[in-house]
């Protein structure tokens, strides 16, 4: 009770200090950094404008805070009032109430933090801004770093009593966080592993890991403190007789234990990420050999996603023809994370069992089926999926919300993997149960229908499908139907970025960009022929495609990226841009580039968006805009200091080395590589024999061991060499 009475004073007393209010002046303004110079988290505007800032705010602000905690624990020893101060108030009641001033302060700093930031931000992020989204990246990015701050320089001083030793403990836990630790999502207490946030879908998944993250280690520092707690200085002992007497009260160390326990424990028994082998070269589950005598003739599927906590539970039948006439040992591909239950064969229990072992984001799940000639095999799983492990610090992507959810394979139904089809095809049925906001689009040819309108809103989605897995998205999507290329398309984005699709005119560009490339370079491969998905994705670093289908990620039509001046001279022109990787970019295209070479999927994909900009307005537009503005970039790239002097670019640190190169990377490939192309055009030719170039280089067969494009066959095809296409 004390402590609560002397609180109000330690906490005007802290107030009144000019280095207070330094220290909260310096953490507002260090949101300013992540703006310019620390920018973990990329494409989005959330990325750009939200959790940089947030990250940086929370890095500079838990240092900040730390430090002060030190120069407050020790203010009474340099004014060597110590001993005066101890027979006044107790020294553990003092510290206590230091702590509690401390922790007020930090929580004052994160609030005026996020009023100052709250109007910079929403005018930074523009039309995708979400207030729900702003509170928690501060609050967790930023907000918990501060205490965390307080708590391990608090702890390093009480146990030590030594300024010097403290900061270098406090300096050294933080700079594990920032190197060392930098991409161990459980471990970089002080800069959250945070790769990007959605504009226009919810962040739900990434915050749950953050907050699981900063949860264990407020735990653990509440324990590391309350064990320095105990070794606070009384009686003109030390830190052991002072240890040796504190812990007579035996609530005191029982405390600690507890929370260092919690803590322990769920490091340990965290929920976000499975145990994959390490190994990505590990192919297990993929090589097993198929059972003889047992095929499978249809499976289902029921799946019902909790969107309040990201769960997902579902019951799975599979048809099986067992011509053996024994007992076979079926097995499925499991998520980690899904719990098992209820296997029941022809209406009976049957034994079953899920290894520890996990592979590529599966466990395996291993079932007897009965010595009987038809077999219905049911089963129940629920859980929380999890991510791989290997992709732990680029968490999100398992995200189930009111707004969008991937369930991929395994995470959707139990994976069958030992068991060949009937006929070539595994036919499968699937439902599931959404809100009414949201639309099921199963990744693929197949489309979903609503089967059943349920009492409150939720609606029933049912499709066929012919594979062991498959792939669902569902989201509050706006869907366009477009004829172009002699397909329907049905063009899928979010609600949240209407207006900017709008502002683009999306759907003229689709067309546009979908019959050129169609008439100059043939249909896409993974076209059915008559309808193609084009489905925006929560950003996921990538895209690809399948039959009927090709996902667009949404890093690439953020307003930041459509703002790129290098893939169009405007943001429709960088929509077309993006639209033209679907011929030019997608895995069966192009291998990751070489850093000193300018051939990647975006030369091509420029040079094309420059043609279609051409057709549409004109060749002085294209001019002017496209072939001298690369002209210009090539001029600019070769008079650069560390092109000229190599040398010193090699001198400078990791990360700024790392910039630069990838500044002049980009560069070749924008601009250096289309003017390359330009001059290919004009050797074979002129544009209709450049066409036809491409078109046999897109139509050609594809090598399935490696099917990329290389610039040796692009060379050969247009018998030419590489000194022909130098720049002059």
């Amino acid at each position: 009770m004390k402590t609560l009475r002397l609180f109000p004073l330690e906490f005007g007393r802290l107030l009144r200090s000019r280095l207070t209010w330094l220290v909260m002046l310096l953490t507002v303004l260090g949101p300013v950094a992540g703006l310019y110079l620390y920018q973990p988290a990329e494409s989005t505007m959330n990325s750009l404008y939200l959790a940089n800032p947030a990250i940086a705010g929370g890095i500079i602000g838990g240092i900040l805070f730390g430090l002060l905690s030190i120069f407050e624990l020790d203010r009474t020893c340099r004014s060597r009032a110590d001993v005066l101060i101890d027979t006044a108030v107790f020294p553990q009641t003092a510290a206590l109430t230091r702590l509690l001033a401390l922790l007020a302060a930090a929580v004052l700093t994160t609030v005026l933090t996020m009023l100052v930031w709250l109007p910079v931000s929403m005018g930074l992020i523009g039309v995708v801004f979400d207030l729900v989204d702003y509170v928690l990246a501060y609050l967790l990015f930023m907000g918990l770093a501060l205490p965390l701050g307080v708590l391990a320089a608090s702890s390093a001083y009480q146990f030590t009593r030594r300024t010097d030793l403290s900061l270098a403990l406090f300096a050294a836990f933080c700079g594990l966080s920032l190197t060392v630790w930098v991409e161990k999502w459980q471990l970089c207490w002080l800069n959250p592993c945070v790769w990007a946030l959605s504009d226009d879908f919810s962040n739900f998944r990434l915050f749950r890991s953050v907050a699981y993250m900063r949860l264990t280690w407020l735990a653990g520092l509440a324990g590391v403190w309350a064990v320095s707690y105990l070794c606070i200085r009384q009686y003109g002992k030390g830190a052991f007789g002072s240890l040796a007497r504190s812990i007579r009260r035996v609530y005191r160390p029982v405390i600690a234990a507890v929370l260092l326990a919690c803590s322990g424990v769920a490091y340990v028994a965290q929920p976000m990420v499975d145990n994959s082998n390490p190994d990505q070269m590990a192919m297990t589950f993929y090589g097993m050999a198929y059972l003889d005598g047992v095929i499978c003739t249809g499976r289902s599927a029921q799946v019902f996603p909790d969107i309040s906590d990201g769960t997902v539970r579902g019951k799975a039948s599979y048809s099986f023809e067992n011509s053996s006439r024994q007992e076979q040992r079926v097995a499925f591909g499991v998520t980690p994370g899904y719990t098992i239950s209820n296997v029941q064969a022809n209406s009976e229990a049957v034994p079953f069992s899920v290894g520890d072992y996990q592979e590529f984001n599966e466990a395996l799940l291993e079932v007897t089926l009965p010595a009987k000639a038809q077999i219905e095999l049911t089963m129940e799983y629920s859980g929380f999926p999890r991510e791989n492990r290997n992709l732990s610090s680029g968490q999100g992507n398992a995200e189930i919300s009111g707004t969008y959810l991937q369930l991929e394979n395994a995470t959707l139904s139990p994976r069958l993997l030992n068991v060949l089809p009937d006929e070539n095809i595994y036919p499968t049925k699937m439902e599931i149960t959404l809100p009414a906001s949201m639309v099921a689009i199963p990744f693929g040819s197949s489309r979903a229908e609503v089967a059943a309108e349920h009492e409150n809103g939720p609606k029933t989605w049912r499709w066929d499908d012919i594979g062991t897995g498959g792939i669902l998205y569902a989201g509050d999507y706006i869907r366009e139907n477009i004829q172009a290329g002699g397909m329907n398309i049905e063009f899928y984005y979010g609600r949240k970025h209407q207006e900017i699709m709008e502002q683009v005119n999306a759907a003229d560009a689709v067309r546009d960009v979908v019959e050129y490339c169609t008439a100059h370079y043939g249909k896409l491969s993974f076209s059915n022929g008559e309808t193609l998905k084009l489905i925006q994705s929560r950003i996921a670093g990538g895209g690809y495609a399948a039959d009927g289908a090709s996902l667009l990620d949404e890093a690439d039509f953020t307003i930041a990226s459509l703002r790129d001046t290098s893939k169009g001279s405007v943001p429709g022109e960088t929509f077309i841009h993006e639209l033209v990787h679907q011929w030019w970019g997608l895995g069966n295209m192009f291998d990751i580039p070489e850093p000193d070479s300018p051939w990647s999927a975006e030369g091509l994909t420029v040079y094309t968006t420059y043609r279609i900009v051409k057709e549409l307005y004109g060749e002085e537009y294209a001019q002017t805009h496209y072939i001298d503005q690369w002209k210009q970039e090539v001029d600019d790239y070769y008079l650069n200091f560390y092109v000229r002097h190599p040398k010193y670019l090699d001198m400078l640190p990791e990360g700024e080395r790392l910039r630069i190169s990838n500044s002049l990377s980009g560069m070749r490939q924008y601009s250096e590589m289309p003017l390359k192309l330009l001059k290919a055009e004009q050797l074979v030719g002129g544009e209709e024999a450049m066409d036809q170039v491409l078109r046999d280089l897109f139509n050609r067969e594809i090598d399935p061991m490696y099917p990329y494009l290389t610039y040796d066959e692009f060379l050969s095809a247009c018998a030419l060499t590489e000194e022909d296409l130098n720049l002059e």
